[in-house]
């Protein structure tokens, strides 16, 4: 009977963490709230007027209202299965995810391998859209999202070992976050830390790469191939990517806080879960909102050169170091 009641007080546990807190409508409302500001102070950089900071949310309710419409040559249970695929993803990865001070995520499942292999879904579902819709643009953006993925995924990886190992000590590795969390609240935060300084400036480049905005939003480039992988969503499915990509936002800005500063203030729950916020926020700011104000498009042999030459080689640096230094 124990064992039952166990297995059951578990089982609510994770049901809460993915649909309501860390992930479920916390996140979703969150990275809503995150694509609003970002557009509104990008327009305001730019001298616009923007977007009201809802128009997110209008746009989803909007879509989700509509017809989803399927292309007569398109494979249509690959096509109809893709946003599924990414939207899953990252549901389980906002579950997962500990926001310090506040909640440990996903009980037993916080570990930085599962979050390399879940973050890559939203790509791998861009380019399952892109070669099931049947247009030529959707095949075009396949490749694209496929090339960018293979060149950014190399200096995440390094950075995830640097990580790992810094904690681990002594050659070995530690993957799980909230032993990473527990680390820094001992020995600092790894943002405050020479060695660790390297990969976290890897990280912020990984970020706008794995976000798809400029310089590195080539496999949708509007102007270019119209969207490409989704040029022939609409309805439903297209409000599926679009809340898939208010997701990956969290989680992805989210794992950045959690592994380099998160630092938390007080005991006070609601203060910590405001302060995680503000911290997703700044470093959005600076990676993505400020960097494509002022940037135009990459081509893509220039972003995979990009990320090979100078984000993995940072992550290398602060590899190497962690390696020497024990």
């Amino acid at each position: 009977m124990q064992d039952t009641y166990s297995y059951l007080a578990f089982l609510g546990i994770a049901l809460f963490n993915l649909l309501v807190f860390p992930g479920g409508l916390f996140a979703l409302s969150l990275g809503v709230l995150f694509k609003g500001l970002d557009r509104k102070i990008e327009a305001r950089l730019q001298r616009r007027v923007g977007p009201p900071i809802i128009q997110p949310v209008i746009d989803i309710v909007k879509l989700s209202g509509k017809e989803a419409m399927v292309p007569e040559t398109a494979q249509r249970p690959l096509f109809q299965s893709a946003p599924l695929l990414g939207f899953i993803g990252m549901a389980v990865c906002a579950a997962l995810l500990p926001i310090p001070g506040v909640s440990h995520g996903l009980p037993y499942m916080g570990d930085m391998l599962v979050y390399f292999y879940l973050i890559q879904l939203p790509a791998v579902a861009l380019m399952i859209a892109g070669s099931s819709s049947s247009s030529p643009f959707g095949t075009l953006g396949f490749s694209r999202e496929m090339t960018l993925m293979f060149a950014y995924e190399i200096p995440l990886l390094m950075v995830i070992l640097a990580v790992a190992m810094k904690v681990g000590g002594d050659h070995f590795a530690e993957f799980s976050l909230m032993n990473i969390i527990t680390y820094q609240e001992e020995n600092g935060q790894f943002i405050t830390n020479w060695v660790m300084l390297p990969a976290f400036f890897a990280y912020l480049f990984f970020l706008p790469g794995t976000m798809g905005v400029p310089p590195f939003d080539i496999p949708e480039a509007e102007t270019e191939i119209v969207e490409g992988p989704l040029l022939e969503y609409s309805g439903a499915s297209l409000a599926l990517f679009q809340l898939t990509s208010a997701l990956k936002n969290i989680v992805v800005l989210g794992f950045g806080v959690v592994i380099f500063f998160p630092m938390t203030l007080g005991d006070n729950i609601f203060v910590n879960i405001l302060w995680f916020a503000f911290k997703c926020f700044v470093l959005m700011l600076v990676s993505c909102t400020f960097v494509k104000s002022a940037t135009g498009r990459f081509r893509i042999e220039q972003a995979f050169g990009f990320y090979l030459k100078i984000p993995a080689l940072l992550a290398a640096i602060s590899l190497i170091l962690v390696w020497f230094e024990y």
